[in-house]
């Protein structure tokens, strides 16, 4: 099982839109406080839908509790400041993917102790990042597709009719 691990974040909205992917793809999500938002935040379940009850969550009161309790965790920082595209990574089963805050990203302290493990997405021009949401999704589905999709539906249908 893959993890997304986010670090402060401070938009409900956000949030909620990662928890239901996560909940869709079988992923786990961890929160490392503090949060911009509160848990039952309005905002927060409106993004996620009814899938919230179903997604497998643990909260941190600081990065040092989430290093404490996760020690053996292969870790991942998605950055701007990565050295490496994230699509030449190669994500294990049971890999944890860091993101930062929306407003500041990742402490450059923690990125500096794993210049090797930060990833980041290529943007054209003078674009500072994307939405936190889309940046967790384009990574989780590159560490599934790397697994091959494995347990997950890959075969569509349109009505009664299969592709």
């Amino acid at each position: 099982m893959l993890n997304i691990v986010l670090l402060e974040p401070e938009i409900p909205a956000n949030t909620g839109n990662i928890g239901r992917t996560c909940v869709a793809t079988d992923t786990r999500l961890h929160l490392i406080e503090p949060l911009g938002f509160s848990l039952s935040e309005k905002a927060l379940k409106r993004a996620g839908m009814d899938y919230w009850s179903r997604l497998d969550v643990t909260t941190y009161v600081d990065y040092q509790d989430f290093l404490a309790k996760n020690p053996d965790a292969k870790l991942f920082f998605a950055t701007t400041k990565g050295r490496h595209i994230y699509s030449d990574a190669h994500f294990s089963d049971n890999c944890y993917v860091v993101f930062g805050k929306e407003s500041a990203g990742i402490p450059e302290e923690i990125l500096k102790e794993h210049p090797d493990a930060c990833v980041r997405i290529p943007m054209c021009g003078e674009s500072r990042s994307l939405n936190l949401s889309n940046a967790v999704a384009v990574v989780l589905y590159e560490a599934l597709r790397q697994q091959g999709f494995e347990g997950m539906r890959t075969q569509g249908e349109l009505h009664r009719l299969r592709w």
